[in-house]
């Protein structure tokens, strides 16, 4: 035994046998290595796919997805492709582009309910109509207006006798959307930021208040969003006008249009216009 540790001690110790063994364990590391890299790069991985061709605005269910594999490099180098049916399973498609049958479903395609443009119009009440205030940057506070806040509506305008008229008007409105220029939610990851128009329901008669305030020209007229605080919006109240000193003025510079009430013409009176 005492010659065999001597020979071994000898084979090691001479610089051309660590020579060899050096080269021989770097040609080994460098084929596993290599080897590992190779496979790590091809093996198939299961990705959802789109087993029917899905438009804008649809909703994705489980009917209409599959799963195929696909190289793990395709996954690596595609930072948007989703991996997991999980992600796909109650989304929206984009309102702006369509899912072919048999492909692929990438992040950016994809946006949750609240997100689509026309989310805010599904649930509002029966008797309440959707209004749309210009806004900007600045009159939202720094984009500090959220959806779901309750705010108030105060008035401005210059009445005839050219005295600055201003107060509160409407009371306890809750936001149902922040949109910007494009139409974009503004706090979605596609959003340039920058507020355009609060989406908002109001009764149908503080409606057409609204609309007619907005179609006077004569007295420099702005309905001016305040947001409150986080109590307010918590519990809220029901929504009010405030002021019928501004429902009166706005309502002596427009009128309501006539209605006809029902569709059928056999069923519905002609109205006598006066001369």
């Amino acid at each position: 035994m005492g010659n065999i540790g001597i020979s071994i001690k000898r084979f090691l110790g001479n610089k051309n046998t660590v020579t060899i063994l050096g080269v021989i364990i770097g040609i080994l590391v460098l084929y596993f290595g290599y080897n590992w890299r190779v496979n790590q790069a091809i093996e198939p991985l299961t990705v959802p796919f789109a087993k029917e061709e899905i438009l804008g605005n649809e909703l994705i269910t489980d009917e209409k997805i599959g799963t195929v594999k696909v190289s793990k490099n395709m996954v690596d180098t595609t930072d948007t492709l989703i991996t997991n049916q999980a992600q796909v399973r109650g989304k929206y498609v984009r309102y702006d582009t369509t899912i072919p049958k048999g492909g692929l479903f990438y992040s950016t395609q994809l946006m949750l309910e609240e997100e689509l443009p026309n989310s805010v119009i599904k649930d509002i009440p029966e008797g309440y109509t959707l209004y749309s205030l210009a806004v900007d940057l600045h009159s939202t506070y720094g984009n500090s207006i959220m959806p779901e806040d309750y705010i108030d509506l105060y008035f401005k305008a210059v009445n005839d006798n050219k005295f600055v008229m201003f107060g509160k008007f409407i009371e306890s409105i809750k936001v149902l959307a922040v949109k910007d220029s494009a139409g974009e939610h503004v706090f979605s990851s596609s959003s340039d930021g920058d507020p355009a128009e609060l989406l908002f329901a109001v009764p149908d008669d503080y409606y057409l208040l609204l609309r007619k305030a907005g179609f006077i020209t004569t007295n420099n007229i702005e309905i001016i969003p305040v947001p409150r605080n986080k109590d307010y919006s918590e519990n809220p109240t029901d929504t009010v006008i405030t002021s019928e000193e501004i429902k009166a003025f706005i309502n002596s510079k427009a009128v309501d249009a006539r209605q006809n009430v029902g569709t059928n013409p056999i069923d519905t009176e002609p109205i006598e216009v006066a001369e």
